[in-house]
């Protein structure tokens, strides 16, 4: 893999983990200049990172040997950079989602077809171990013809990709029905830390649910579990000859042939193993259908994701596949949209088809 050279515009707490895994990964990634509009945030990002930071557009986009630039600020201010980026011929990683709202996403994506501006989204739920992993193994074929997925993963956007992977949906319209329900729940770790002592909170959950024609998407989850001790994340995904529920698979070879197994976690580092710590791949019973590409770094599985959508980022550039296209990323938060347009009416919703399907 030769030297991905990116740029980084803003400071949100995202663009951290870009920084760390250029740090991790030396041969493989380099963050070239930040744009970073306080000058005293930038000499501080300098002194720490030691990347050169500019303060307007025009600087940063022109700084030097930039293959493409990683948006990571707020909703609103997302296509506005992208669009500036885009003029100045300056290919976009964007964060997700790449606008605030349905109006938004038109806008840019009408803009970006005029300016023929090459623009990603660093979705990177689909690209982290086990999930990698599960995508590979419901596309193996094991399963038969998949009917149904249950996501409890990831909030709104995040879960929405995992889904319409999980089931092979592509940008089909969905009948959509969806409620909430809070409860109380002792409050777990933050972006923070661990608490400090013990405290009740309102724990919200969304239930929804997506009719895709003869496929059934599932949507639950609460906020929680992005951090909380107790609270699972949960996979399941159905079809005609077996199914997969979090890491464990059943399916018939043929109709008198029942298989079981696991996906298995192969980490190195663990009791006598010498090899270093760090994660190498991910098995289902005699098979790989994960490794890792980034072995023997230590990065945890949300780096590795990431990294892979950087990865990927500069193989698209090269005339390679997409890294997550922009309109599957608009996709994901129109359906993110809708579900909880659904939840707040308590009325049953139909999608209709956006600009951005027609692709």
């Amino acid at each position: 893999m030769s030297l991905i050279e990116f740029g980084i515009v803003g400071r949100g707490w995202r663009a951290d983990f870009y920084l760390r895994i250029a740090k991790a990964l030396p041969k493989h990634f380099a963050v070239r200049a930040m744009l970073v509009r306080d000058e005293e945030r930038g000499k501080e990002i300098e002194k720490e990172w030691g990347v050169k930071t500019y303060r307007d557009m025009e600087s940063f986009a022109s700084s030097g040997s930039l293959q493409f630039a990683v948006v990571c600020v707020p909703w609103e201010a997302a296509p506005v950079c992208t669009l500036e980026l885009a003029e100045r011929g300056v290919p976009v990683l964007t964060e997700t989602p790449p606008a605030k709202d349905i109006p938004a996403m038109i806008d840019l994506y009408e803009s970006l077809k005029k300016l023929k501006g090459r623009v990603q989204v660093a979705e990177q739920y689909l690209y982290q171990p086990m999930h990698a992993a599960r995508i590979a193994f419901v596309r193996s074929g094991k399963l038969g013809d998949i009917s149904q997925a249950q996501v409890s993963a990831a909030h709104g956007y995040h879960g929405i990709s995992l889904i319409r992977k999980l089931l092979g949906i592509d940008f089909e319209n969905a009948v959509i029905r969806g409620q909430r329900f809070t409860s109380n729940l002792v409050k777990g770790p933050g972006r923070n830390g661990p608490p400090e002592s013990e405290t009740i909170a309102d724990s919200v959950q969304d239930i929804v649910t997506l009719s895709f024609g003869n496929k059934l998407a599932l949507f639950d989850f609460t906020g929680d579990q992005y951090f909380s001790w107790v609270r699972k994340n949960r996979i399941l995904v159905r079809g005609n000859r077996g199914e997969l529920t979090d890491e464990t698979f059943r399916y018939l070879r043929d109709f008198k042939t029942p298989i079981y197994g696991d996906l298995r976690r192969m980490d190195t580092g663990h009791n006598g193993n010498l090899e270093g710590y760090y994660h190498r791949g991910i098995t289902a019973n005699d098979e790989w259908v994960y490794e890792n590409p980034f072995v023997p770094s230590r990065l945890s599985d949300d780096e590795i994701a990431i990294a892979t959508s950087l990865s990927k980022m500069a193989d698209y550039l090269q005339g390679g596949p997409e890294c997550y296209g922009l309109e599957e990323a608009m996709q994901d938060h129109y359906l993110s949209i809708m579900m909880q347009a659904a939840i707040e009416s308590g009325e049953e919703l139909t999608t209709t088809t956006q600009p951005w399907a027609s692709k």
